[in-house]
């Protein structure tokens, strides 16, 4: 993990005293100057801002009154790596022993995309053998129930492509704020997988049962506004960032500990059943060869054919 980096934000205010003026407006003219430079060294100040980052710079943690949490990836379209997922536990075990935060704010880098979900091009190194996979997935399950455990109100701002794990980071947070550019998918089906039980809970808490159903057993994408219909998101703004920040500023200035002690007996109350079957079902979908050609499908960007026999196919 990299150090804190600090970044100052601010405006230097220099200049020269009007030329040709006599002695008396060339020291009111200074002592202007003086003062309104005070005044942005003090603006200077409250406007240091400290970042902190993570596995390699695709986590930015701004630690703030209203926080922000910074997924950084752009080019990939802000995709979770394996070390992205497994700092997010430290990062939420930091915010969570810093009292001065009272929200945190969840959102992509690059305008384009909030995630594309978790990076397939590790894929087949993670998925290499039961253990690996077994691993992989209890990194990610431990990460989103983190990141959803936080005693802080969370909320997704939500620009861009929000697909897969993304969705997963989305519905792990207390609220969730999207734009007109927003579009959502959970797409393990394509990849012949199921989606976790774990995860499955989080999306049928937020939308019910046939519209989970719906999400999951096509993969196909929704636009902002059926997003919206069906309760997968909370909010639709011209202004994801914008419309969350607001929000959130509401929120910060009503006592933290009600609002900690709200979202603490709404999750208490909301609870998952835990089903190892259901685990299970799931992990085995890893070994199997619908999951080889649907990787392959993608990374190869053809259509999944999974007609064949796959078992010759995946070999």
């Amino acid at each position: 993990m990299e150090g804190p980096v600090a970044g100052i934000v601010g405006r230097q205010v220099e200049a020269d005293p009007p030329a040709g003026g006599d002695d008396h407006r060339t020291h009111g003219y200074l002592a202007a100057r003086r003062a309104v430079g005070a005044r942005s060294l003090r603006r200077l100040e409250q406007e240091i801002e400290l970042t902190e980052t993570y596995a390699d710079g695709g986590l930015v943690l701004s630690p703030e009154r209203i926080a922000t949490l910074s997924l950084n990836r752009p080019a990939r379209r802000n995709a979770m790596t394996r070390s992205m997922w497994q700092a997010l536990p430290d990062i939420c075990d930091r915010i969570a022993k810093d009292k001065s935060i009272r929200v945190l704010i969840v959102h992509g880098t690059g305008g384009k995309a909030f995630c594309a979900g978790a990076d397939i091009s590790e894929f087949e190194q993670t998925y290499a053998t039961a253990e690996t996979t077994a691993d992989y997935n209890a990194i990610i399950r431990q990460a989103q129930a983190r990141l959803r455990d936080l005693p802080c109100v969370t909320l997704a701002a939500i620009s861009g492509v929000c697909f897969g794990g993304g969705c997963g980071v989305a519905l792990a947070c207390d609220l969730r704020f999207a734009d007109e550019s927003a579009s959502f998918a959970i797409t393990p089906a394509r990849l012949g997988l199921a989606y976790s039980p774990a995860d499955t809970w989080q999306l049928m808490e937020k939308v019910g049962v046939s519209r989970a159903k719906d999400m999951l057993l096509s993969g196909r994408v929704l636009p902002p506004d059926e997003a919206l219909r069906f309760g997968l998101i909370d909010r639709l703004s011209p202004d994801a960032l914008s419309a969350a920040r607001t929000y959130a500023s509401d929120l910060a200035r009503l006592a933290p500990a009600a609002l900690r002690a709200n979202k603490a007996i709404i999750n208490g109350l909301s609870l998952p059943s835990t089903n190892p079957q259901l685990q299970a079902i799931f992990e085995a979908c890893f070994s199997g060869p619908e999951f080889r050609e649907g990787t392959r499908a993608f990374l190869e960007k053809r259509p999944a054919n999974f007609d064949a026999n796959l078992d010759e196919v995946s070999e």
